[in-house]
């Protein structure tokens, strides 16, 4: 074998390690960018920050707590009323399929949950009816959550209706440190 066919033989070994590195780097990259959004932790409503709607804050979650994992997430809402704290929780599941919860008594509440493309926005849709004063009501709201860069802050924009007509807010939560 002269020196070209054998520059050749190690250059194609070469090409061959190179390219398969690169390929394994770029994967490595895309999966850390596409990465869904980790929106775990304990959170704090900054009214400051929100944009509250027509209820006002009495209707917010003041404390969140979030719990998440790959193919799930729990919820925790804490909302301070007249009567003290109410706390709900709810399972919301990324495949798709509706989660039940219950909410507000016996009142059940179903969600699905989808993730954008790139996996740094959760859509939450919901609906639930309830009877108030012996009438029904039927309530819908579409939820998006979204995670600032420094992962310090989480806004939720939510959209609902209701036979009150629609409502929207923006809620800001800061992240507590531990």
């Amino acid at each position: 074998m002269n020196i070209t066919q054998s520059f050749i033989k190690a250059t194609g070994k070469s090409t061959l390690i190179l390219s398969a590195l690169a390929l394994t780097t770029i994967s490595a990259i895309a999966a850390i960018k596409y990465a869904n959004a980790n929106f775990s932790g304990d959170y704090t409503l900054n009214e400051g920050k929100s944009t509250l709607g027509q209820f006002g804050a009495r209707m917010s979650a003041k404390k969140l707590k979030v719990d998440g994992q790959a193919e799930s997430m729990t919820v925790t809402r804490t909302i301070t009323g007249q009567n003290g704290d109410n706390t709900t929780t709810e399972k919301l599941t990324f495949d798709g399929k509706p989660s039940e919860s219950t909410v507000f008594g016996n009142n059940k509440k179903y969600s699905t949950a989808k993730w954008s493309e790139d996996g740094q926005t959760l859509t939450v849709n919901s609906s639930m009816t309830f009877e108030r004063n012996g009438e029904k009501m039927e309530f819908k709201a579409t939820e998006v959550w979204k995670l600032a860069e420094d992962g310090k802050t989480l806004t939720i924009e939510t959209t609902s209706t209701s036979s009150r007509g629609t409502n929207t807010t923006k809620l800001v939560y800061d992240k507590a440190t531990k």
